[in-house]
């Protein structure tokens, strides 16, 4: 399947947990922050990105519990400059407020990168 058509699909079947926490990110209203959603960098697609904080933000149910592929994941985007913080879809539903503050706690604690390119998450 083409990256678009799969960053596409995962858009329209997003999770309950990824619905609620996208509602709070998009359209800048986390603190005035920008956030995308379903954003291919690279040869992957993730949850939610920051582009200028260089930050990734994972929704993940059980299927990611210490999942091998995810370290790998993980750490070819590190090597990119990024961070990414995974927080359980239970949660997302149970704790949102909490997850929001230290989302929002992370963000001002990295420096912005200038120019980040939207495409493919460079900066």
């Amino acid at each position: 399947m083409e990256q678009r058509e799969f960053v596409r699909q995962l858009r329209h079947h997003m999770t309950e947990s990824g619905i609620r926490l996208w509602r709070h990110l998009r359209a800048h209203r986390l603190g005035g922050e920008k956030f995308r959603r379903q954003q291919p960098i690279g040869p992957y697609v993730v949850d939610f990105v920051h582009l200028g904080a260089r930050l990734i933000i994972e929704a993940d149910g059980g299927q990611h519990n210490g999942a091998p592929r995810d370290g790998c994941r993980d750490a070819w985007l590190h090597a990119q400059g990024f961070k990414v913080m995974r927080f359980w879809n239970n949660e997302i539903m149970s704790n949102l407020d909490g997850v929001l503050a230290t989302v929002m706690a992370e963000v001002a604690a990295l420096p912005l990168s200038p120019n980040p390119s939207p495409s493919r998450g460079e900066g």
